[in-house]
C-alpha cells in the first residue's frame, strides 16, 4: 500500500490527467462524431460521383470511434482509481486483495489489479459466430470437396478476377507464380471443360462428322502422350 506522500503525488497525476482527458473529450467535439456525414465531406449529399471519399469517410468515423472509445475507457479508470483512494482501497488488488507493488502504481496509477490478475492479461477466446459456417475463403459456396463439377462460388469469383484484383505474383497464394497471369485460384485448372479433349475435339450438329481443333490444348495433349496420335490424321 501506497504512504501518504506515495498517495497524494498519485492523485494529484491522476487529477491532471483527468482534467486533460476532459478537456480532450469537450474541445474535439467527440472527434467529430456529433456531425454528419455531410458536413464532414463538405457535399452537399452523400450520393456523389467519389465512393472513394465516402470510404475514406468512413475509415476515419471508425478511427474515431475507437480512439473515442480509448479515453473513454482511460477516464473511467481514472475515476475508478480516485473513488479507490476516498475509499482508502486504492493500491489493493481487486481479485487478490494483496498490494498492488509501488513500481506499478507509479507506471500505471490507474490500476487496481495487481500484475498477475490484470483484466488486460486474459486473452479472449470468443469468434464471430459466422467463423462456424464460413470454413475456406468462399465459405459454403464452394464445393469442390463435394465432387461437383457444377457452376459453384469459386468459378464466380474466377470470372471476376479475370478482369483483375489487387494481387501482384508476390502476393499469390501459388508460391511458384511468376507472372499475372497464373496469380488466380487454380488459374491453371480447365476453363469451360473438364477433360483436355474436350476442348479441341468437336462435332457438326448432327453429330458424325469429327473435327480436331489444333488449338493449345490439343498441342497439350499430344506432347504429353495422353491421347492417340491418330488424331493428328483428323
Amino acid at each position: 500500500m501506497p504512504n501518504a506522500t506515495q498517495l497524494a503525488h498519485l492523485r494529484s497525476r491522476l487529477e491532471a490527467e483527468k482534467r486533460e482527458l476532459e478537456e480532450r473529450l469537450s474541445h474535439n467535439e467527440h472527434n467529430g462524431l456529433a456531425s454528419s456525414l455531410r458536413d464532414n465531406t463538405g457535399e452537399l449529399s452523400s450520393i456523389d460521383n467519389h465512393p472513394a471519399d465516402l470510404g475514406t469517410e468512413m475509415f476515419e468515423r471508425s478511427k474515431d470511434l475507437a480512439l473515442l472509445e480509448k479515453e473513454d475507457l482511460h477516464l473511467a479508470r481514472i475515476s475508478e482509481a480516485l473513488e479507490a483512494m476516498d475509499k482508502g482501497t486504492y493500491g489493493q488488488c481487486r481479485a487478490c486483495g494483496q498490494p498492488i507493488p509501488s513500481e506499478r502504481l507509479e507506471a500505471l496509477p490507474d490500476t487496481l489489479y495487481c500484475l498477475e490478475h490484470a483484466p488486460r492479461q486474459e486473452i479472449s477466446h470468443e469468434r464471430p459466430v459466422e467463423e462456424e459456417f464460413l470454413a475456406h475463403p468462399f465459405g459454403r459456396s464452394s464445393r469442390d470437396d463435394d465432387d461437383y463439377n457444377g457452376f459453384d462460388g469459386e468459378d464466380a469469383w474466377q470470372i471476376v478476377e479475370q478482369w483483375g484484383t489487387a494481387e501482384s505474383p508476390a502476393t499469390s497464394e501459388n508460391a511458384n507464380v511468376g507472372d499475372y497471369d497464373h496469380i488466380g485460384i487454380e488459374a491453371d485448372e480447365n476453363d469451360g471443360f473438364v477433360e483436355s479433349f474436350e476442348s479441341f475435339v468437336a462435332t457438326d450438329i448432327t453429330g458424325n462428322h469429327v473435327s480436331v481443333i489444333r488449338n493449345r490444348h490439343y498441342k497439350q495433349y499430344m506432347d504429353h502422350n495422353e491421347g492417340d496420335h491418330e488424331l493428328e490424321e483428323q
